[in-house]
């Protein structure tokens, strides 16, 4: 709320419980003190950085106590250098308090720093699902290969070869029968067009809703090399 203060910010969903003021009063100051804004509790969101605001809400998230965290694009609005703070903060956060995240993102560098499990969705379907080594590492959905193909590393010097996605996204609200991908799909075929192909286990939970998705031979699913010019 942009007429409160940070301290009145994190006290926010607490007013929903039936802690007294004084229990109130002390998570708040803890919540702060844990993101380091212990200083600023009486600043309000006008007079603080885009980092601090950030700050304030993973303070007012953590101060219910939760075990578990929804973060919804949390550094979309962030500069590479505070988006990096954030993302280590959020990993202690996790470490120190016993937490566990959804994390929901476009960005794939701070979904690889700080995720266990990685689900690939298209159009509000998930279409691949595994570890981040698997899916990061050995991507077998056709648009988890063009999404990681685009994807920036800070390294000039690797090339990545583009997996080209073509044709004009589905309407959300008015998505065609089959696997949503099917008519930007190098690899479709014809069945795909009939039914969402249902998930294969290609190695140890890791599962791909595709056609062409076969389970993987222990020893022989390294990732190949993905080098590539643009995305």
């Amino acid at each position: 709320m942009p007429m409160l203060s940070a301290a009145g910010n994190v006290e926010l969903p607490l007013l929903l419980t039936n802690l007294s003021k004084s229990e109130r009063q002390r998570r708040v100051e803890i919540a702060l003190e844990i993101v380091n804004l212990k200083d600023r509790a009486s600043h309000k969101p006008g007079e603080m950085s885009g980092g601090q605001q950030q700050r304030v809400g993973i303070a007012r998230a953590i101060a219910t106590e939760p075990d578990l965290i929804v973060l919804d694009e949390p550094t979309s609005s962030l500069d590479i250098t505070i988006r990096g703070r954030i993302t280590d903060l959020l990993l202690s956060l996790q470490a120190e308090l016993q937490l566990s995240y959804i994390y929901i993102s476009h960005d794939l560098t701070t979904v690889e720093h700080l995720c266990h499990q990685v689900a690939v969705m298209y159009l509000g379907s998930i279409v691949e699902i595994g570890s981040k080594a698997r899916v990061f590492g050995t991507p077998q959905h056709p648009y988890s290969k063009a999404l990681l193909s685009s994807a920036l590393v800070p390294d000039p010097t690797v090339r990545k070869m583009p997996y080209l996605l073509s044709g004009e996204i589905p309407s959300p609200i008015n998505l065609p029968s089959g696997c949503p991908l099917t008519s930007r799909c190098p690899e479709a075929a014809e069945q795909c067009k009939v039914r969402f192909p249902p998930f294969v286990e290609v190695a140890g939970g890791h599962r791909v809703a595709c056609i062409w998705a076969r389970p993987q031979i222990e020893g022989n699913d390294a990732a190949p090399q993905i080098a590539a010019t643009g995305g």
